[in-house]
Order: structure tokens, then C-alpha cells, then sequence
């Protein structure tokens, strides 16, 4: 089959042919991609981010954001059919230890099985996980146009579920970036809050896309957005802000953006947060990190997704046009999400 592999830290995936993937355990699950996002940690891996903290082998068929159909289940799957249409968590986990039995798949105490990090991943024909991770589609939801729900609007539905809790009516939460993540984030706030949403962005079109998903107020990333979202809020602060950059200026600028009392949710990584610790005791400050969510989570996006309250905004591309994905999304010209298709 053809599949998009990782050689070498630092240089370009390539296409290659590559065997197909077999069922070697009781739950195994093979799914016939249908789509698989293309996500900035898969820039990340390429570029060895991950290479000191996470043990990878080389090479690796990247793409950790998979949809499609049932191919071919082992012998002790139940409840999944070959042809079934399903979204897959990038996790498996072993369903048996603490983290796992209160639905914290992502601190499996036997370690990580992470689909395009420690084991081939979507960028291709066919791809192998477990049935924990694979959560079928509603009716009418095509495993194309959801695929980035399997890790963007997983994160997104995690920290927005943290946020709630934070965001009563009438409260003001700033999304910091509206990009793939954010412009989820926007829709899944108005959905799941009364908060008056706060989206900041430098690019214009990525403005426009924060309005078209439900943003009250628009402010561009510049010098003077922290006094432009003070005035937004009566010279407080926001209840929160939600940071999918997390790398730059953006981190200082978020923090600074925070009322007191207020909380600080990252999700964007890269960058470094340096604050006084004056500055968190004296206001109170609430500084959470967020990663991939929990299948939960995923379960929950997805019946938001089915019932009308989240509309993605993909561009997809052939598998054999990865580069050009990958080059659109490196240079800022992916608006949303992009979809690689098989």
C-alpha cells in the first residue's frame, strides 16, 4: 500500500510502498483510511521535537488524525462490523490500570500506543489500532470531512470542557490564535456557554472565519491587543484564555490578558512562560496545561458534530500531494484544517 513515512529527522517524508498492516492481537482493528488530517505536531515529529522524551523508530508512517471504515477486526472484537464507518482516538490504551478505569486513556500506566509517534499512523491506505480507540460515526457524518476531530477537535473538546466550569453567563473568554483549533474552539464556546467569545488573531481571514463560527469580538494580534481586549472587558480581564499558539509573543500576551482570579489554558506548545511568583499569588492565577483528550471527550464531539453544533472547515488533498499539505500549513495558507485522502 502507499503510505507517507518519516526516514530522518529534519528531511521530508516520502511516499513509499509498504506492506499492509495484518492483525497480530485478539483486539486489533484495521481501518481503510478515509481520512487523515495533516496536524502541526506532524511538523513537530519530522523535526525531532519529540525524539528525546518519546522512543520513535524510524521509519514512521506519520498521521494521527484517522477516519474511514472497518477493514478487519481481531477475534475478540465486539461491536464493530467490516464496513462500519468510525473515528479513531490516536491512543490505544490497556483499559485496566487507574488512569484508564476513570476514562484517562491519556496516562495509561503501560505507556503510550499513539498512532503516527511510537506506531505507523493514517498517511496511508490502511492503519492499525485497538477497539478502545475506535468510536463509530453517526449517520450522515463523512469520515473525511470529521478526521481532524480525532486530535484537533479532541484537544479542543478537552479544554473547553475544563473551561465551562470558569464561564458563566456573562463571563468573557479570549481564543488566542484561529487556526485549525481555534475556529473549533469558537463553536464548541457558543455551544457549550454563554460566554461572550473574544477571538485574536494577526491574520484578517482568520478573523473572518473566527466571525463565521460565532465570535462576538474580533481583535488583530498586534502591540495593542491587550488594551483592546481590556476594554472588552471593563478594564478586568477575562474569565479565561484559551492559547492554541503557545509559542512567541503569544504566551506573555495571553497571561497578560487574564483578570485576576482568571484562568490561563494552554494548549499551544513551543514557546517558554516565565512569570513572577508574585504576580500568580498576588491574582490569583490559574495556569492549566491541556493535551490530547480523553475518548470521552471524543464521544462527546462527535454527537456535538452530528447534531449541527460544530462545522469544520477542511481543505483535503490526495495522499500523493502531502508535500503541498505540508508546505500550505508550514507557510499559513491552511485556513481550518487540511485532510489528506487516500
Amino acid at each position: 500500500m502507499k503510505a507517507v513515512r518519516l526516514h530522518a529527522y529534519n528531511e521530508p517524508p516520502t511516499l513509499d510502498q509498504v506492506p499492509e498492516p495484518a492483525i497480530t492481537g485478539p483486539h486489533d482493528v484495521i481501518v481503510r483510511v478515509g481520512g487523515a488530517g495533516l496536524c502541526r505536531t506532524d511538523l513537530h515529529i519530522r523535526d525531532g521535537w519529540f525524539a528525546a522524551a518519546v522512543p520513535i523508530d524510524l521509519p514512521l508512517v506519520l498521521g494521527h488524525e484517522n477516519t474511514g471504515w472497518v477493514h478487519e477486526v481481531g477475534s475478540a472484537v465486539e461491536g464493530l462490523a467490516v464496513g462500519d464507518a468510525v473515528i479513531c482516538h490516536p491512543q490505544t490504551s490497556c483499559g485496566r490500570c487507574p488512569a484508564c478505569r476513570i476514562g484517562q486513556d491519556m496516562g495509561c500506566a503501560r505507556g503510550l500506543a499513539f498512532n503516527g509517534l511510537t506506531r505507523d499512523g493514517g498517511f496511508a491506505e490502511l492503519v492499525k489500532t485497538g477497539d478502545r480507540a475506535v468510536l463509530p460515526l453517526p449517520s450522515g457524518l463523512e469520515p473525511a470531512a470529521v478526521a481532524p476531530h480525532a486530535d484537533a477537535g479532541l484537544t479542543v473538546m478537552h479544554v473547553v470542557r475544563k473551561a465551562v466550569p470558569v464561564l458563566d453567563p456573562g463571563s468573557r473568554v479570549v481564543v488566542v490564535g484561529i487556526g485549525g483549533l481555534g475556529h473549533i474552539a469558537v463553536q464548541c464556546l457558543r455551544a457549550m456557554t454563554a460566554a461572550e467569545i473574544i477571538a485574536v488573531d494577526p491574520d484578517p481571514d482568520s478573523l473572518k472565519l473566527a466571525a463565521d463560527c460565532g465570535a462576538h469580538h474580533l481583535v488583530s494580534a498586534d502591540e495593542g491587543q491587550g488594551e483592546r481586549v481590556l476594554a472588552l472587558t471593563d478594564g478586568a480581564g477575562a474569565d479565561a484564555v484559551i492559547d492554541f499558539v503557545g509559542e512567541g509573543d503569544a504566551v506573555a500576551s495571553s497571561l497578560a490578558m487574564v483578570r485576576p482570579g482568571g484562568t490561563y489554558f494552554v494548549v499551544g506548545y513551543g514557546g517558554e512562560l516565565r512569570v513572577p511568583t508574585f504576580n500568580l499569588v498576588l491574582g490569583e492565577l490559574n495556569i492549566v496545561g491541556n493535551a490530547v483528550g480523553t475518548h470521552d471527550d471524543l464521544r462527546e464531539l462527535v454527537a456535538l458534530t452530528a447534531a449541527g453544533g460544530v462545522n469544520l472547515r477542511t481543505r483535503s488533498y490526495p495522499l500523493e500531494a502531502f508535500a503541498d499539505a505540508f508546505a500550505d500549513l508550514e507557510q499559513g495558507r491552511m485556513h481550518g484544517r487540511g485532510v489528506l485522502v487516500p
